[in-house]
């Protein structure tokens, strides 16, 4: 989270940080890994290595300063042809990132790779968020928003965000049992530890697979054990389609399975604002 401390300072008049004749003075944060870093204050040249926030960027009024993108910035549509696509998320493209000459780069903990983001901190400011759940969302939220000089903008986004999951519907009943998947050869579920978790809490459903960490191979064997009243299929980043179906039917006759929207259960910027909406109608 940005530290409270975290305005530029302005010698002449310390009441207006940003005053026009101080503008791009270094504003120091501190990140959501805990990293304190020097900011051109607001940023110019923007890098975004993470779909999700790339997305923010673009919804906060940034998109002209988005220079760089990765090739699953999908959202929005313009993204991908305004700005330069660096790579993944997982490879990137150091000299195309070094040719646009960022002062900020946006990252994330577990989409990015520890030795890029290392190789990339070494000569750029490197702001890296680490969510699990949607607190941490918001905060990573109001940060890039005060990092990036949208700060009262960024602060309504999540003020609304917050508010449409305060106002989901909960049931007295126990809690429907769910298997997340998010991935085929081998299946992987999402468990105990994992932004999606917390979604499937705030939606009302109990992750069949809480019992595991983060992202585990499961077996066939396994998920009969746990028999989950209902399966998701995500549709990322595996992209699970109808045709799936009655293979899972047949592990697990009793159970309901559905394709769900693996992006409103994953993508933990400004698409959370359709989040909890879907979850309410999730039959």
């Amino acid at each position: 989270m940005a530290s409270t401390n975290s305005q530029p300072q302005n010698p002449m008049n310390p009441t207006n940080p940003i005053n026009p004749r101080f503008r791009h003075l270094p504003l120091n944060v501190t990140d959501q890994m805990h990293r304190r870093l020097a900011v051109p204050f607001p940023p110019q040249r923007i890098v975004s290595l993470v779909p999700s926030q790339t997305e923010l960027l673009f919804d906060l009024g940034l998109g002209a300063k988005v220079m760089g993108v990765t090739k699953f910035c999908i959202h929005p549509a313009e993204a991908r042809t305004n700005a330069t696509v660096v790579g993944g998320t997982k490879n990137f493209a150091f000299e195309k990132i070094a040719a646009l000459k960022p002062d900020l780069i946006i990252g994330n903990k577990e989409e990015n790779y520890q030795e890029g983001i290392e190789q990339l901190a070494a000569s750029y400011p490197v702001w890296l968020s680490d969510i699990s759940n949607l607190a941490e969302a918001l905060e990573m939220i109001r940060s890039v928003g005060l990092i990036v000089g949208a700060k009262e903008k960024a602060a309504t986004l999540a003020e609304t965000i917050a508010a449409s999951f305060a106002a989901l519907a909960t049931s007295a009943a126990a809690p429907v049992s769910v298997a997340y998947f998010i991935w085929r050869k081998p299946y992987m579920v999402a468990a105990t530890g994992t932004f999606i978790d917390d979604m499937l809490h705030r939606a009302g459903f109990a992750n069949a697979f809480a019992g595991l960490g983060r992202y585990p191979e499961v077996s066939a064997e396994q998920l009969a054990q746990v028999a989950p009243q209902r399966i998701f299929l995500s549709s990322e980043p595996y992209p699970f389609a109808a045709k799936h179906v009655a293979e899972f039917q047949q592990l697990c006759p009793a159970a309901k399975i559905e394709i769900v929207d693996g992006e409103l259960f994953s993508w933990y910027g400004s698409r959370l604002l359709k989040s909890a909406a879907y979850f309410s109608q999730l039959p």
